[in-house]
């Protein structure tokens, strides 16, 4: 990876870390406590060269952060880092029968929405999975921790959708 693409990785996430916890963190939206997790794109937009452990790294670094501001004790890294370790399986799965184009970032504008919409959907659902049955540490409120999960889930992939058509357009 070369310095611009990863000076681009440290912009996103300097945003995004600020944007969560100044900003996000404190919509709570229902009893249930939904609260978009809109960080979850750095770890979406990567590009595609970026090294699996750089990945990991980055990953965890930015749910250390989100923890950090959110008093959550790691739930937010074990996440991301989950996340960051599925994305290479999930890219390979939603691979074009050509493959990816050199120096792209799975961004709706070059990958289509269909497309993004899939694969940001996939790595949500398991982010999204991973902090809330952690945080749980039981199944006592399953259909309350699945509630927050599904929900959660949704409003976060509306915010990374919108995010698509402001922020990262052609």
């Amino acid at each position: 990876m070369d310095t611009r693409g990863f000076l681009k990785i440290l912009g996103n996430y300097a945003i995004l870390v600020l944007l969560q916890a100044m900003l996000l963190n404190n919509i709570n939206i229902s009893p249930l406590g939904i609260t978009p997790m809109f960080y979850v794109l750095a770890i979406l937009v990567m590009p595609f060269e970026t090294a699996g452990w750089l990945q990991l790294v980055f990953a965890f670094l930015l749910g250390f952060s989100i923890d950090i501001f959110s008093d959550t004790l790691g739930l937010n890294a074990a996440a991301s880092v989950l996340a960051a370790f599925i994305r290479p399986t999930i890219l390979k799965t939603l691979a074009p029968r050509d493959g990816y184009e050199s120096g792209t970032a799975p961004y709706a504008s070059y990958m289509g929405m269909n497309w993004f919409a899939k694969y940001s959907i996939i790595i949500i659902i398991i982010h999204h999975f991973t902090f809330f049955m952690l945080n749980a540490f039981g199944f006592e409120n399953f259909s309350q921790t699945l509630l927050r999960i599904v929900f959660t889930s949704l409003l976060t992939f509306a915010f990374i959708i919108l995010s698509q058509f402001i922020a990262f357009r052609k």
